[in-house]
């Protein structure tokens, strides 16, 4: 037995023994945090997934409040309100189709930027530059009584986009 081995050092808890318990409850108390992480990540992902989580039809507004040519951001819906030139409504999803980052509207440039890996979408939500592999998705618009509603219940996955997308009055 070493001089230096002091677990054994008179029966005490030595110097050797303390550093280890030491370890051993900074270790466990890390992968404790490190499960924990991975439950909330796992978690948010299921409520955000969830149906009825949020409202399914939201009332965007009234239809003269858009302007031909704007985007309006939604945030109870999480959604993009875009109001086409020709009049048409199109509510786009904020998720960049190629990883899932969300996507601000570049008021500059007149289309979304994704921040992540730099995909552009024009105001119909098509394709400008990649890598994102198809358009943003869409919600249902219908207008009613002069009021514009989405129903964010499920998102479109289109390929395209089409005059046909677009509500119109």
């Amino acid at each position: 037995m070493s001089k230096t081995d002091s677990r054994f050092s008179g029966g005490r808890f030595g110097r050797r023994a303390f550093f280890n318990w030491i370890w051993t409850v900074l270790g466990l108390a890390a992968l404790a945090e490190l499960g924990w992480l991975g439950i909330s990540f796992l978690a948010s992902r299921r409520d955000r997934n969830r149906p009825g989580h949020t409202e399914s039809v939201i009332k965007a507004g009234e239809v003269s409040a858009f302007a031909p040519g704007t985007v309006t951001a939604v945030p109870q819906g999480r959604f993009y309100l875009a109001r086409l030139p020709d009049g048409g409504f199109l509510a786009l999803s904020r998720t960049c189709t190629h990883l899932g980052c969300s996507v601000p509207w570049d008021e500059e440039k007149g289309a979304f930027v994704c921040p992540c890996h730099g995909s552009s979408f024009s105001l119909t939500g098509e394709v400008v530059t990649g890598p994102a592999p198809r358009p943003l998705d869409t919600y249902p618009v219908r207008i009613e009584n002069g009021m514009v509603k989405v129903d964010c219940a499920k998102a479109r996955r289109r390929d395209r986009y089409l005059a046909e997308q677009a509500a119109r009055i």
